[in-house]
């Protein structure tokens, strides 16, 4: 099946995001963590902590102060937010993650300039949800 050029940007974002994490240190565990009920796009490891992160990728022509005035989280509905709680919830059942193991979750913005064909990263971590 052809992918779809808002799917083509997704993944785009979503390799441009381990990227950043693995230059930052963490072990880029699982990507699109996938059930009925969910996905989490990147699950990654540093300093004993688990990361679940959401990744938002935007593709566009850059004009004055337009990433500045995005905020990624604002596309993370309460509807999503419930299916990324309960597929975070379901992976450390299936993992058999124990119970003091620390990890939190969070949202990176990745924003493609398609005409330089460059690309701008913002990590929110810990966001509570």
């Amino acid at each position: 099946m052809a992918q779809t050029d808002k799917q083509k940007v997704g993944e785009i974002g979503e390799s441009i995001a381990c990227r950043f994490l693995a230059e930052r240190g963490f072990e880029i565990i699982e990507r699109n963590y996938w059930k009925k009920w969910g996905e989490v796009d990147v699950i990654a490891r540093k300093n004993k902590t688990l990361h679940f992160v959401e990744v938002k990728t935007v593709s566009y022509i850059p004009r004055q102060n337009e990433i500045d005035n995005y905020s990624p989280e604002d596309n993370i509905h309460p509807w999503k937010l419930k299916r990324l709680s309960r597929t975070m919830q379901t992976y450390l059942l299936e993992k058999n993650i124990p119970d003091d193991e620390k990890w939190q979750f969070g949202v990176i913005a990745v924003f493609l300039d398609e005409k330089t064909k460059t690309a701008k990263v913002r990590f929110l971590e810990d966001v509570i949800i």
